[in-house]
């Protein structure tokens, strides 16, 4: 989607992603006077702020009560308004599900949820502020538009998609500062439309978020030292899930990964199983994540090295499935 961003990807490696966020709504509430946003006193850290600062009739700060900010967002987006709701992803997917459920899919109203410091972005904060399941929560939910960007200009694109569409959204951006995906934001976002980021024939690396960056750097390494061609996708929307490009990387390489900042179960990888299943034709696929465990506490990048999220941990693991045999023949017939 182009247009109306007004900073460039110099200097958006200047500016968090919820940085890159809070200026986006704010020049989008310039357009629409129909946009509010809503706080669970988090206007600061979620950056909100610019908002207030521009908008401070269309802001509202409900105090440390994330459930009553979800209902408070349902019953303003009722009465016509489009309704940007920010707060952590752990308490905007675990805390308030049932008020997230009911008062916003349950409807179907035009609820922006905003989860901010997902993944384990916020490691050091500890197990209470890792969002590590928040995708597997949330992605269920009937009528929920599910997307995780890989940085901050795709940030500014999913939210400028989201004031666009009707209905409820779920956008998971992290906490510090994102590696620059994308050099432009005119490279056509679209929800529901995977960004082949790399091709490659040997193996696929399917990716969202902070772990788009870290599969394009674990590409040019398999690439230079190892003579492996692996495709990268960024998988920006969870929910719909770009099935065409999943059944396309199954035809054509055989071997796929995933790679995400979240639980192995019930995530991007869980996601990306259904639709290979449901296709009828076989192939190697190894899920990175978080495994079934808590995580340690830590900085996040020592934390997706440790869970092997990072480029050496996903070479790593491509370098053992490539060792794995996959059925030569191109006959699915005895594979369905």
């Amino acid at each position: 989607m182009a247009g109306g961003i007004t900073f460039t990807a110099v200097e958006s490696t200047k500016l968090a992603t919820a940085e890159i966020f809070g200026k986006t709504i704010a020049e989008l509430g310039a357009k629409d006077k129909s946009i509010v946003c809503l706080s669970p006193d988090l206007a600061t850290s979620t950056k909100m702020i610019d908002f207030f600062t521009k908008y401070p009739e269309r802001f509202y700060n409900v105090g440390i009560a994330e459930q009553n900010m979800i209902g408070i967002a349902a019953g303003m987006a009722k009465s016509g308004l489009t309704v940007f709701a920010s707060c952590f992803s752990v308490f905007a997917s675990l805390r308030a599900l049932d008020q997230v459920h009911t008062d916003i899919c349950y409807q179907n109203v035009n609820v922006k949820l905003i989860g901010t410091h997902g993944g384990t972005s916020f490691g050091q904060a500890g197990s209470t502020h890792h969002a590590i399941e928040d995708i597997g929560v949330i992605r269920p939910l009937v009528n929920m538009t599910v997307i995780v960007p890989a940085d901050g200009l795709e940030t500014a694109n999913a939210v400028k998609a989201a004031a666009a569409t009707p209905g409820p959204f779920y956008i998971r951006i992290n906490r510090g500062f994102d590696n620059v995906v994308y050099s432009t934001s005119d490279y056509g976002f679209e929800v529901g439309k995977a960004v082949t980021m790399r091709d490659g024939t040997d193996i696929t690396i399917i990716a969202c978020g902070s772990c788009v960056y870290q599969a394009l750097q674990a590409a040019s390494i398999l690439d230079f030292d190892y003579k492996l061609k692996a495709r990268v996708i960024n998988m920006h929307t969870i929910k719909p899930i770009d099935r065409d490009a999943v059944l396309k990387a199954v035809a054509e390489t055989r071997k796929i990964i995933t790679v995400e900042d979240h639980t192995v179960i019930g995530g991007l990888g869980s996601a990306v199983a259904e639709v290979i299943v449901e296709g009828g034709k076989a192939c190697l696929l190894k899920k990175l994540g978080i495994p079934d465990k808590w995580s340690p506490i830590g900085l996040h990048e020592d934390l997706m090295a440790n869970h092997e999220i990072d480029a050496q941990g996903i070479v790593k693991n491509v370098l053992e499935i490539m060792k794995q045999d996959v059925e030569k023949d191109e006959n699915w017939g005895d594979e369905v």
